[in-house]
C-alpha cells in the first residue's frame, strides 16, 4: 500500500488553474521526486498536501487516511514534515534553538514552552529534547554551528539548518521544496548523500521538489514530471531521462536530460 495517494487534485486561484487533476502514489520508503518547470505546480502540490491550500477537487490520503483540507498542525502531528523555497529560520536563535521549534509536536507544552524553557531550569522532558535535537545535529554535520545565531550562517548551511528542523519532527514523510536552492556544488553532493542517508538510515520516506536533475537523478527511485498543473509523466529516472514530452516541457526541444 501507497503512503501517499494523491487523485484528481485540481485547485485555481484567481481563475488560473494551478493543478488540473493530478494523480500519484508513493511507494513507502525510497526517494520520490517532482519536477517541472517554474509555475508547473510543483509547491502547489505540497501546499496541498501539507494543508497550506485546501484544494478545489481531489482527495490525498496519506497511510490511507483522507487528509484532503487538513490544517498545518494536523498534518504535522501526522508526522509528515515539510521544507520551504522561503527558509521560516528564526535568525536571532541559534542552531539548536531552531532545531527545538521542530520538536513541538513532542512536547506537552508546545512550541513556545519549548523555546522558552532553554533559559530556565530545564525539565526531565527538555533535558530529552534537547538530546534528539543534537542527535540530528550530530547526523547533518552541524555540530560546529550548533550554538551560532542562525541568522549569520551561510546561506547553504541556513538550508541545511532547515532540513534538520524538518528532521526533528521525526517524519514518517518528509517533504523537501528546493532543497538544493542557492547552494553551491560541493553543498549540493553533500546534501544528496544526506537525503540518502535520511531515507536509509531512518527509515523516512522522502518527496523532493527539485530543479537540480543531477540532484534529482542521482537520488531519485521514482520521478513526477508535472507541466502547467497536469502530470505528463511519471516513471523512473531512466524512463523521465527518456521521455520526450518531459525533455519538450522541462529542458526544450533540443535539451537532454
Amino acid at each position: 500500500m501507497p503512503i501517499l495517494k494523491v487523485k484528481e487534485l485540481s485547485i485555481s486561484f484567481g481563475g488560473l488553474r494551478a493543478l488540473k487533476g493530478v494523480s500519484f502514489e508513493v511507494k513507502e520508503g525510497g526517494i520520490f521526486s517532482i519536477i517541472g518547470p517554474n509555475g508547473a505546480g510543483k509547491t502547489t502540490i505540497f501546499n496541498c498536501i501539507g494543508g497550506q491550500c485546501r484544494p478545489d477537487f481531489g482527495t490525498i490520503r496519506f497511510r490511507d487516511r483522507d487528509i484532503t483540507g487538513f490544517r498545518p498542525h494536523q498534518v504535522a502531528r501526522l508526522k509528515i514534515a515539510r521544507s520551504f523555497q522561503n527558509m521560516g529560520l528564526f535568525p536571532r536563535m541559534t542552531v539548536l534553538e531552531n532545531v527545538l521549534v521542530g520538536r513541538h509536536i513532542h512536547t506537552a507544552g508546545g512550541i513556545f514552552r519549548s523555546m522558552l524553557t532553554l533559559n530556565r531550569r530545564c525539565a526531565k522532558e527538555e533535558i530529552a529534547q534537547r538530546k534528539a535535537a543534537d542527535g540530528i545535529i550530530d547526523l547533518l554535520n552541524l555540530i560546529s554551528v550548533r550554538d551560532k545565531p542562525a541568522g549569520g550562517l551561510p546561506y547553504g548551511t541556513k538550508k541545511t539548518v532547515e532540513l534538520a528542523r524538518a528532521m526533528a519532527m521525526e517524519p514518517e514523510l518528509l517533504l523537501l521544496d528546493e532543497p538544493s536552492g542557492g547552494m553551491n556544488v560541493r553543498e549540493r553532493e553533500e546534501l544528496k548523500h544526506r537525503i540518502k542517508d535520511i531515507a536509509v538510515s531512518k527509515d523516512i520516506t522522502v518527496v523532493v521538489v527539485e530543479h537540480d536533475m543531477n540532484l534529482v537523478m542521482d537520488i531519485s527511485d521514482e520521478v513526477l514530471a508535472v507541466n502547467f498543473g497536469e502530470k505528463i509523466a511519471q516513471g523512473t529516472p531512466e524512463e523521465i531521462q527518456r521521455n520526450p514530452e518531459v525533455v519538450r516541457a522541462y529542458l526544450g526541444e533540443e535539451a537532454r536530460i
